[in-house]
């Protein structure tokens, strides 16, 4: 049997490892979804969802399924699954790599108001604009809920977890946007502010840059630290090169 590759994900980036990997016989890869998603995006290659009950459950499963080594694709906020995932790797004794895309940077034309998190976001709003386009996932809008006097378009894959804002239009869709779509979002809805995550990468970028073009304040979330032990590559190309420096791979 070839060299079995663990790939958390749930990101672009995952998706294309994935796909990159599957004409390879040189290494056989699992990817595993947290399952938060109903729909997920199509996947190439054995799947599994759902969580492993922590370090432990996943340094189990390590071990069960035979797997050499371990690539963290998940979302740059997903704190948790990334420490959780290091330290399985360590348990397992295996190799483990963080593939993390690169944060967003504002340039000198954007009004970017960064802030540690989402309850720092809600207190920041009020004095920026009374319409909001709200795009930082569906979980932790609790954090909004108060704010009676804002109207907020909350864009999102799957419906959002209660409570929310008492004023709240919902637009169910998934990405990538363009700019052209960011600018008629905007525009359509009066928009005054925009709230996001600094995710990162290009599928959600157009949304800055019509903020920039309209003159539009951005509050951004910023990241969490990653673990300090992580050994991280911002691409799928440094996650080849990766599995290539373990003998993993033919690519």
């Amino acid at each position: 049997m070839p060299p079995h590759l663990l790939i958390l994900g749930g990101t672009t980036e995952a998706r294309e490892l994935a796909a990159a990997l599957a004409a390879d016989s040189a290494v056989r890869v699992t990817t595993s979804l947290a399952g938060r998603v109903t729909r997920p995006a199509p996947l190439t290659g054995d799947t599994r969802t759902g969580g492993f009950g922590g370090p432990e459950g996943l340094s189990d499963w390590l071990r069960a399924h035979h797997v050499d080594a371990l690539i963290d694709a998940t979302h740059p906020f997903a704190r948790q699954i990334t420490t959780n995932a290091l330290q399985a790797a360590r348990q397992a004794n295996i190799p483990a790599l963080v593939l993390r895309r690169p944060a967003w940077h504002p340039t000198p034309d954007d009004d970017w108001h960064p802030v540690p998190s989402l309850t720092a976001a809600a207190a920041t709003l009020p004095s920026l604009g009374p319409r909001v386009l709200l795009t930082t996932g569906r979980l932790g809008l609790s954090a909004f809920a108060a704010l009676e006097d804002l109207h907020f378009l909350v864009r999102s894959v799957e419906p959002p977890a209660p409570p929310l804002p008492p004023h709240t239009e919902l637009l169910l869709t998934r990405g990538p946007f363009t700019l052209s779509d960011e600018l008629n979002l905007l525009r359509t809805h009066r928009i005054d502010v925009l709230v996001t995550k600094n995710s990162g990468g290009d599928a959600t970028a157009p949304k800055l840059t019509a903020a920039r073009q309209l003159g539009l304040p951005v509050v951004i979330v910023e990241r969490p630290p990653l673990p300090e032990d992580a050994v991280t590559v911002p691409d799928v190309g440094g996650a080849l090169d990766w599995l290539g420096a373990l003998g993993m791979g033919s690519l």
